[in-house]
């Protein structure tokens, strides 16, 4: 297959049924209670869409903010929009929400620690966590306090749950091009210091890539490694310009990769990841619904996947639920699951040695399964 329409036609045919595949009869039956304990690894999760709904309400009693809503239930469904949204721009307010209680050093230390131990739960082994800065300077932090801040949470963290993490900042895709240079200048100052990272974030459709590029340009200069959100809400060329013009490690999402047959077979060839998000694909439209996406072909045509939440709290999901809804759509099997455990964890923003000695521990604990 080598173009848009053939890679459409083959999208159809693999339409999974509800029914997962089994390759002999001896299959292991997948439950979520065996796949909560596999060890996992998250790339692409935002820390202010996956607090706990709880923290959100204390935050704002605590602080004095005043919430959308008084009701309970109708402020979580604001929070929690399900599959009800319209689009990528109608998923994205309840960040609104959010990060009006994440304006102050300690609240930001006390979600990124809650993330590391709700991510424990599920025996997650590395996680890395993305945000912007500079959607935190409501109170006049400045972008070392608020980076200072997470990093601490972090690090709390991992002493407490052992799970190791990185930080990756994040620009915004529809605010002036050069708060993106201020972003790309503090990933310079903390490499090695917990920034693992740039990436390019927010809505897409109308705010090209390529307006980003000098950022990307000083991140790359400093050997940093990137990954841009493209193909979600726009199609191949969102994609193409965060490969080519900012020079993107990873996808983030990559749903729409489809629809380019020939940029789809770079991306294979040049092993670049995608970092997928079922869940909230659907509720984004990116795709209008499960049945719909592209996953399995991709897995199948030999593309590097990994599965991933993106937003804990905003799509009600956990990584466990994500690779479920690998097995009951689209019918991964165990060994598949591991497969993508593995391409993910070699996918990680981590130095080689130690991605080598956390794949070699992660092997060993897999062959449990």
């Amino acid at each position: 297959m080598s173009n848009a329409n053939e890679y459409q036609t083959g999208l159809k045919e693999y339409k999974c049924d509800t029914e997962p595949r089994k390759d002999d009869a001896d299959a292991v039956e997948v439950t979520e209670s065996l796949v909560r304990k596999l060890p996992k690894v998250e790339l692409h999760c935002h820390l202010d869409g996956s607090m706990r709904f709880e923290t959100v309400l204390q935050m704002a009693e605590e602080q004095k903010v005043k919430l959308p809503s008084d009701d309970t239930d109708k402020l979580k469904k604001l929070l929690q929009p399900g599959f009800d949204c319209k689009s990528l721009v109608d998923y994205l307010k309840a960040f609104d929400i959010t990060l009006s209680v994440l304006q102050k050093p300690e609240a930001l230390t006390r979600a990124a620690y809650e993330l590391i131990e709700d991510v424990a739960k599920e025996n997650v082994k590395y996680i890395e966590v993305r945000y912007s800065p500079i959607l935190h300077q409501l109170q006049d932090m400045n972008l070392a306090v608020i980076l200072d801040a997470v990093l601490e949470g972090l690090r709390l963290g991992e002493r407490d749950f052992g799970v190791k993490s990185g930080v990756i900042v994040c620009g915004i895709r529809n605010i002036d091009p050069k708060f993106s240079m201020r972003l790309a200048e503090l990933s310079v100052a903390y490499k090695n210091k917990g920034v693992v990272a740039f990436d390019l974030a927010g809505a897409e459709e109308d705010y090209p890539a390529r307006e980003h590029q000098e950022a990307f340009h000083l991140v790359l200069k400093n050997n940093i490694n990137s990954t841009v959100h493209a193909g979600e809400a726009y199609g191949p060329e969102s994609i193409h310009q965060a490969i080519h013009y900012c020079g993107s490690h990873r996808i983030g999402h990559g749903t729409r990769l489809f629809e380019s047959g020939d940029l789809l077979n770079y991306v294979n060839d040049h092993r670049i990841p995608l970092e997928i998000c079922l869940s909230s694909n659907i509720q984004t439209k990116a795709v209008p619904t499960f049945e719909d996406h592209p996953v399995r072909l991709y897995y199948d045509l030999g593309l590097r996947i990994t599965l991933n939440t993106d937003n804990r709290l905003v799509s009600d999901t956990n990584l466990t639920k994500e690779l479920m809804i690998a097995h009951q759509y689209y019918g991964f099997t165990l060994d598949e699951m591991k497969d993508v455990i593995i391409q993910s964890f070699k996918s990680a923003f981590l130095p080689y040695r130690e991605k080598r000695q956390m794949i070699r521990e992660v092997l060993l604990e897999l062959d449990n399964f």
